[in-house]
Protein backbone atom coordinates (compact mmCIF):
# COMPACT_ATOMS: atom_id res chain seq x y z
CA UNK A 1 0.00 0.00 0.00
CA UNK A 2 2.92 2.36 0.68
CA UNK A 3 4.40 1.98 -2.90
CA UNK A 4 0.92 2.65 -4.87
CA UNK A 5 1.16 5.49 -6.99
CA UNK A 6 -1.60 7.97 -5.51
CA UNK A 7 -0.56 11.33 -5.81
CA UNK A 8 -0.49 14.03 -8.33
CA UNK A 9 3.11 16.20 -8.22
CA UNK A 10 0.79 19.01 -6.83
CA UNK A 11 -0.28 17.03 -3.75
CA UNK A 12 3.17 14.99 -3.50
CA UNK A 13 4.95 18.65 -3.19
CA UNK A 14 2.24 20.07 -0.42
CA UNK A 15 2.86 16.60 1.48
CA UNK A 16 6.43 16.78 1.40
CA UNK A 17 6.64 20.78 1.78
CA UNK A 18 8.44 21.26 -1.06
CA UNK A 19 7.06 23.15 -4.68
CA UNK A 20 6.23 21.06 -7.47
CA UNK A 21 9.22 22.01 -9.81
CA UNK A 22 11.54 20.65 -7.18
CA UNK A 23 9.91 17.14 -6.95
CA UNK A 24 10.76 17.34 -11.16
CA UNK A 25 13.97 18.38 -10.65
CA UNK A 26 14.65 15.77 -8.15
CA UNK A 27 12.90 13.21 -11.00
CA UNK A 28 15.53 14.59 -13.50
CA UNK A 29 18.51 13.71 -11.57
CA UNK A 30 16.96 10.39 -10.33
CA UNK A 31 16.96 11.57 -6.96
CA UNK A 32 12.95 10.31 -6.08
CA UNK A 33 11.25 8.79 -9.27
CA UNK A 34 7.75 8.26 -9.42
CA UNK A 35 5.84 5.95 -11.33
CA UNK A 36 3.97 7.65 -14.80
CA UNK A 37 0.46 7.14 -15.96
CA UNK A 38 0.23 5.69 -19.05
CA UNK A 39 -0.04 9.61 -20.17
CA UNK A 40 3.20 10.34 -18.70
CA UNK A 41 1.97 12.14 -15.81
CA UNK A 42 4.00 11.21 -12.26
CA UNK A 43 2.07 9.74 -9.61
CA UNK A 44 3.93 9.17 -5.80
CA UNK A 45 3.20 6.74 -3.55
CA UNK A 46 3.20 7.19 0.37
CA UNK A 47 7.00 5.76 -0.19
CA UNK A 48 7.99 8.29 -2.25
CA UNK A 49 6.54 10.66 -0.10
CA UNK A 50 8.51 9.68 3.03
CA UNK A 51 11.82 9.89 0.40
CA UNK A 52 11.05 13.24 -0.69
CA UNK A 53 11.03 14.54 3.07
CA UNK A 54 14.22 12.52 3.40
CA UNK A 55 15.47 14.66 1.25
CA UNK A 56 14.82 17.67 2.50
CA UNK A 57 16.01 16.85 6.07
CA UNK A 58 19.23 15.56 4.59
CA UNK A 59 19.33 18.66 2.47
CA UNK A 60 18.78 20.72 5.55
CA UNK A 61 21.18 19.14 7.32
CA UNK A 62 23.89 20.41 4.79
CA UNK A 63 24.24 17.26 1.94
CA UNK A 64 24.80 17.77 -1.56
CA UNK A 65 21.92 16.43 -3.74
CA UNK A 66 24.80 13.72 -5.09
CA UNK A 67 25.77 12.61 -1.46
CA UNK A 68 21.70 12.34 -0.64
CA UNK A 69 21.54 10.45 -3.42
CA UNK A 70 23.94 8.20 -3.18
CA UNK A 71 22.20 7.45 0.59
CA UNK A 72 19.20 6.85 -0.78
CA UNK A 73 20.26 4.50 -2.63
CA UNK A 74 22.66 2.47 -0.05
CA UNK A 75 18.83 2.74 2.21
CA UNK A 76 17.12 1.57 -0.43
CA UNK A 77 19.61 -1.52 -0.93
CA UNK A 78 19.94 -2.27 2.82
CA UNK A 79 16.20 -2.65 2.50
CA UNK A 80 16.22 -4.97 -0.03
CA UNK A 81 18.73 -7.09 1.35
CA UNK A 82 16.95 -7.09 4.76
CA UNK A 83 13.87 -8.43 2.44
CA UNK A 84 16.39 -11.05 0.97
CA UNK A 85 17.44 -12.28 4.27
CA UNK A 86 14.47 -12.63 5.67
CA UNK A 87 13.17 -14.70 2.60
CA UNK A 88 16.61 -16.77 3.01
CA UNK A 89 15.83 -17.15 7.13
CA UNK A 90 12.04 -18.60 6.04
CA UNK A 91 13.34 -21.01 3.27
CA UNK A 92 15.84 -22.20 5.89
CA UNK A 93 13.47 -22.80 8.49
CA UNK A 94 10.82 -24.43 6.28
CA UNK A 95 13.48 -26.96 5.13
CA UNK A 96 14.55 -27.08 8.80
CA UNK A 97 11.32 -28.39 10.01
CA UNK A 98 11.06 -30.85 6.92
CA UNK A 99 14.15 -32.38 7.81
CA UNK A 100 13.92 -33.30 11.56
CA UNK A 101 16.79 -35.02 13.62
CA UNK A 102 19.46 -33.45 10.63
CA UNK A 103 20.84 -30.56 12.93
CA UNK A 104 22.04 -33.70 15.27
CA UNK A 105 25.44 -33.45 16.39
CA UNK A 106 28.06 -34.53 19.49
CA UNK A 107 31.05 -33.40 20.92
CA UNK A 108 34.29 -34.93 20.99
CA UNK A 109 38.11 -35.00 21.05
CA UNK A 110 37.71 -34.23 17.14
CA UNK A 111 35.60 -30.91 17.49
CA UNK A 112 31.93 -31.54 16.62
CA UNK A 113 30.55 -34.09 14.77
CA UNK A 114 27.23 -34.26 12.77
CA UNK A 115 25.25 -37.34 13.10
CA UNK A 116 22.69 -39.14 10.98
CA UNK A 117 19.45 -39.37 11.62
CA UNK A 118 19.18 -42.61 14.21
CA UNK A 119 22.53 -42.54 14.94
CA UNK A 120 24.14 -42.54 18.37
CA UNK A 121 27.81 -41.35 19.69
CA UNK A 122 30.23 -44.07 21.40
CA UNK A 123 30.00 -43.94 25.08
CA UNK A 124 33.52 -43.22 27.15
CA UNK A 125 33.86 -45.36 30.27
CA UNK A 126 37.38 -43.46 30.79
CA UNK A 127 37.82 -42.55 34.37
CA UNK A 128 39.09 -38.94 34.46
CA UNK A 129 40.52 -37.53 37.94
CA UNK A 130 40.41 -33.92 39.10
CA UNK A 131 42.26 -32.34 42.35
CA UNK A 132 41.81 -28.32 42.66
CA UNK A 133 44.48 -26.13 42.19
CA UNK A 134 46.90 -29.13 39.99
CA UNK A 135 48.12 -28.08 36.37
CA UNK A 136 47.43 -31.11 34.84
Amino acid sequence: MASAPLFAIAVAAELAGMHPQTLRQYDRIGLVSPRRTAGKSRRYSMRDIAQLREVARLGAEGISLEGIRRILELENEVAALRGRVRELESALADELLRRPGRRVFAVGDDGVTPLRAGMRTSRRTELVLWRPGSQD
